[in-house]
């Protein structure tokens, strides 16, 4: 079970391996797609009711992000990313939020920097093992893809 505290202002979250079940699909002319829960969706949706802040800090680039974007008003939404940490950095000092009043949510070597800066860092059970063996990181229950971003989301909200 996901703890969290009361302070967390803004949710900052990878897409893919988190929002999505890490799979992309490919038909057979060569277009991509990928799945997402609804359950994860109406995360979203949870939050923006609730005032909370967003931020989707992705290494691809893919159209689903810019759809949950589109429907939610997103406030900050990086694709295409190499470096998440200077894109987080630049999140926190913008915001000006403080280490208390904010959760990264990643999955794999990528968001390995960005876990180890959060005071409050979670990842998924398919996470890579660097990313499970942080210290202090809190792992969902749900499997990417199926429920962890709205577990998350359940732990600040319900």
């Amino acid at each position: 079970m996901i703890k969290l505290p009361q302070t967390i202002k803004m949710v900052i979250t990878d897409f893919d391996g988190i929002i999505t079940d890490n799979c992309v699909y490919v038909d057979n002319n060569g277009n991509m797609s990928r799945k997402i829960n609804f359950k994860d969706v109406m995360g979203f949706s949870i939050l923006r009711k609730n005032g909370f802040k967003m931020g989707i800090v992705s290494g691809e680039k893919n159209a689903a992000i810019d759809i949950i974007n589109q429907k939610f008003q997103i406030e900050e939404v990086h694709q295409g990313i190499r470096n998440k940490l200077d894109v987080l950095d630049s999140i926190i000092k913008k915001y000006a939020l403080t280490d208390e009043e904010f959760v990264y949510i990643g999955d794999d070597v990528n968001d390995y920097d960005s876990l180890c800066r959060a005071k409050y860092a979670v990842t998924v059970p398919t996470a890579v093992p660097k990313i499970r063996n942080i210290e202090g990181i809190q792992i969902t229950d749900a499997p990417s893809g199926n429920g962890a971003f709205r577990e998350v989301v359940d732990a600040l909200v319900c």
